[in-house]
Order: structure tokens, then C-alpha cells, then sequence
């Protein structure tokens, strides 16, 4: 009988934890045990061993993971929080003289892909296609930056060049009334303009931000998958419907144009394991990138309707045994939905 596959996974309780963990669960090799820092997390309800862990900054960490590890014979650690990626990056050594491979990039390319300015530089330098962008550390810089980029004939975006999700992302536009920001979009809209921003950093911190180009036309999600160094798969996906920056709809779309700008994107930064990548076409309709996520992204099960398990083949992938040479039903569309856990008291 062939010995099982066992794999702990992070991040039980994340948006798409227990879908990637009913992915998991389909491939009969593998063995799977989940943790997470909050005892409450949603994966802990799914018939599967369970483990609470400190938090990613906390210094008992990855002693904490490590024990987990060794007392349970894992010899795959799949993180699915940014911020623990750097935790397992800088310890990779480590879990590799145990035997165990830890599913994450090199720390210097995590550093690049988290860092929106530094991204954008880099791929600048690399002659690969962004955004028009500025970088800016005052209101001064701003409002020059803003002029440059021809707002408000244009509406821009600005976002932290480090932050999670959407925090920090504004739309600023002089073209929508503030009577349907009101009545017409639902609260928590990206919209805003340059005078309300202005107002907010006036007397506060301003952090360092990327003023850019407004992108207006379609949004795509790509799931990749890349082994020392090399992209394995791509499967571009359209954002047909998104709930706080969350995608819960969408296409896959086999759109050679994406697939290759990705793969130009992500082997100038040697990235490992499951890369999402996200883009946007400009007014010419030509793609630019929104950002990167150095690690699996929550809605990649959507891929199991084009036929393609993408936690399965990233865990066959860090044991270089996965088999890529796979039919992808394009075309295929997906609706995520909500769906409850019940348990007793704990």
C-alpha cells in the first residue's frame, strides 16, 4: 500500500480555507491536518485533525509549527497567510534538514511581491508593462503626482505600497456625486477624491503610496503554479462579480495575451509554488498587473469546474511529482456561495 502524503496546512480559517481544505481532501494520497491561531477557525469543523498555533509574529511560532510537524511525521507544510510566509521563508532551511518542505518562495522575491512599489519597480526595470505610476510620501507629492497623471480629466488610484486585501485602495474620481455615493453604492465603495484624501493625511502619518493609473476595463484573476523557477500551469479566470475585493464569480478564459505576461512577470522574480497574480486592461486594452499573491489564492478552487485541483497539484508540486500535462475545461463558469459548519460547544 502506498504510503499517504502528509500535509499540514495553515491557515484553517482563512476566506478560503475550507474550500482549499475540501480539495485537499479529494486526493486519497494525502494525508491532512490543519492549525490556525484562531481556535473559532471555520477549517477546524471539518472532520479533520486540528491544532491552534500562535500567531505568524509571534516569536513561538515556528517551534510551534515544528513540533506539530515532527510529532505528526508531516512532510508538507502549505501556508495559506501572507504573513507567515515570511516566517517559513526565513526558516526554509530549517524545515528542510527535518525533511519537511515548506510550500513558499525565497524571502528577498516575497519582499518584492508584497511590496507594490517595489514590484512595480522591479518589472519596470525588467522593460515589463505596468501601470503608469508615481511613488509619493507627502500631500505635496501627491497633489503634483495627481496633476501628472491628468487627474482629474482621469480618474487615478492610490493604495499603500504595502497593505492586506483592499485596505488603503481609493478610487479618486471628481465624476461621481456625492448623492449616489450615498444612496446608489453600497458603503465600503473604493471611491473617493482627491480633497477627502487630502483632509484624512493632513495632521496624520503618511505612509508611503503608489499614485497610478486608473485601469477601467476587465479584472482577472490568474492561478499559477511554478517549480524552481518555471511556470507550470495558468489559468486566467474573469472577475464577473467581487464582494469586498473577493471574488464570487467569474470565467476561466484561456487568453494567450494574460498567460504569457504572466509568465514574463513571475520567472523575473524566481517566485515558487502557487503564485496568483492579478490584472487589469488599461483604456487601449492592453493588461497591466494589480499585484501579486506570493501563495494560493482562496478562490483557486474554482478550478476544480475546469477540471484542475490546484492544492493537490501544489502539494504534488513541492515534492516534484505533479503531472501538469492536464485537460482545462476553458470556458467553465463558477458562483461561490456561503455554506454553514455546525459543532457543539467546544
Amino acid at each position: 500500500m502506498k504510503r499517504k502524503v502528509k500535509v499540514l496546512m495553515t491557515g484553517a480559517g482563512a476566506p478560503g480555507g475550507p474550500g482549499i481544505i475540501k480539495a485537499l481532501l479529494k486526493e486519497p494520497s494525502i494525508e491532512l491536518i490543519v492549525c490556525d491561531a484562531d481556535e473559532m477557525a471555520s477549517g477546524r469543523f471539518l472532520g479533520i485533525p486540528f491544532f491552534k498555533v500562535p500567531k505568524a509574529m509571534d516569536d513561538k511560532f515556528i517551534d510551534s509549527i515544528i513540533d506539530i510537524c515532527i510529532n505528526n511525521a508531516i512532510q508538507v507544510v502549505f501556508p495559506l497567510v501572507t504573513l507567515e510566509l515570511f516566517r517559513f521563508s526565513s526558516s526554509k532551511v530549517q524545515f528542510k534538514e527535518l525533511g519537511i518542505e515548506v510550500i513558499v518562495s525565497e524571502e528577498s522575491y516575497l519582499n518584492i511581491a508584497n511590496n507594490k512599489r517595489k514590484l512595480l519597480d522591479h518589472l519596470s526595470t525588467k522593460g515589463i508593462l505596468v501601470p503608469e505610476y508615481r511613488v509619493v510620501t507627502s500631500i505635496t507629492e501627491l497633489e503634483n503626482a495627481s496633476k501628472d497623471l491628468d487627474y482629474p480629466n482621469n480618474e487615478v488610484v492610490i493604495k499603500p505600497s504595502v497593505s492586506n486585501g483592499s485596505r488603503g485602495v481609493r478610487i479618486l474620481t471628481e465624476k461621481i456625486s456625492e448623492y449616489d455615493l450615498l444612496f446608489n453604492e453600497k458603503p465600503g465603495n473604493l471611491f473617493s477624491n482627491l480633497s477627502k484624501i487630502k483632509d484624512v493625511l493632513s495632521g496624520n502619518y503618511f505612509p508611503e503610496l503608489i499614485i497610478s493609473e486608473y485601469l477601467p476595463g476587465d479584472e482577472y484573476t490568474i492561478d499559477t503554479i511554478v517549480r524552481n523557477g518555471q511556470v507550470k500551469i495558468v489559468l486566467p479566470r474573469k472577475r464577473v462579480k467581487m464582494i469586498g475585493g473577493i471574488s464570487v464569480a467569474g470565467k476561466f478564459v484561456k487568453n494567450d495575451e494574460i498567460i504569457d505576461y504572466c509568465i514574463e512577470i513571475i520567472e523575473s522574480m524566481h517566485l515558487e509554488g502557487p503564485i496568483g497574480v492579478q490584472v487589469k486592461e488599461d483604456r487601449e486594452g492592453n493588461f497591466k498587473i494589480l499585484e501579486i499573491n506570493p501563495r494560493i489564492q482562496g478562490t483557486s478552487v474554482a478550478a476544480l469546474g475546469a477540471g484542475i485541483n490546484l492544492p493537490v497539484l501544489s502539494i504534488f508540486n513541492a515534492l516534484n511529482t505533479a503531472n501538469f500535462n492536464l485537460p482545462i475545461n476553458w470556458n467553465t463558469g463558477f458562483v461561490r456561495h456561503y455554506e454553514e459548519l455546525f459543532y457543539y460547544d467546544l
